[in-house]
């Protein structure tokens, strides 16, 4: 179990790292082997690690040699060895035995296409220089969480549980009374709503895709 979080500023004002590691310091239980930063000025992720595959080569977040292509993963992909030598036959070459750079290596050759070639549990986000977007996705049953939020500002920042999210202090605390009927109905609150108003989970088999400056995301259903 690893941990993720991300931030997207709205008008291009740079991110405060402080934050963003207050933030990921919210979920250090999901990973305690170590922290990493990816900073961009408007757009930064934060990474929390359980060490398992490839426990020195495995560092997050993760970047594509000319660093267009940033990765922060949670998650495990069962298909990953064979994922890899189809990459290896296609050209592309691996500098570690983790699967999270086979996830890493899977987007650059297909995009956000990707997703549908990935056989296990997982949630990560790519920030693609080069497109000026921030892919997000979740597997294919939602094994693995992910919350998302657009502040009031227009900033979006999302992570791997509430409680990251929940230590913006922009964001609005406003229960969601439909979601308070959903859980004492039915123990928990169904997706993609949360108990509060300004929060969303991402369903499972969904994709989100996001362009720097824009407040309208595209997302996309890709598996049933």
């Amino acid at each position: 179990m690893c941990g993720i979080t991300g931030w997207m500023t709205n008008d291009g004002a740079p991110v405060e790292e402080r934050l963003l590691k207050h933030m990921t310091d919210q979920i250090a239980h999901r990973g305690p082997d170590g922290d990493g930063y990816f900073n961009g000025g408007d757009i930064a992720l934060g990474h929390r690690r359980l060490s398992i595959i490839d426990i020195d080569g495995g560092k997050q977040p993760m970047y594509c040699e000319k660093k267009e292509i940033i990765l922060s993963y949670n998650g495990e992909i069962y298909n990953y060895q064979a994922l890899r030598r189809e990459l290896e036959g296609l050209g592309h070459r691996f500098k570690t035995a983790s699967d999270t750079e086979v996830v890493l290596m899977s987007y650059k050759q297909w995009g956000e296409t990707c997703v549908e070639r990935l056989r296990g549990m997982f949630a990560f986000a790519v920030w693609d220089s080069q497109k000026q977007t921030l892919f997000i996705a979740r597997d294919r049953v939602g094994i693995k969480p992910l919350y998302y939020s657009f502040l009031p500002s227009g900033d979006f920042v999302f992570a791997s549980e509430l409680k990251a999210v929940l230590a913006h202090p922009h964001l609005p605390r406003v229960l969601r009374l439909d979601a308070l009927e959903d859980y004492l109905t039915l123990g928990y609150v169904p997706d993609p709503k949360t108990i509060l108003e300004h929060v969303h989970k991402l369903p499972p088999a969904t994709t989100l895709t996001l362009k720097k400056g824009s407040k309208a995301p595209t997302m996309r259903v890709y598996w049933t």
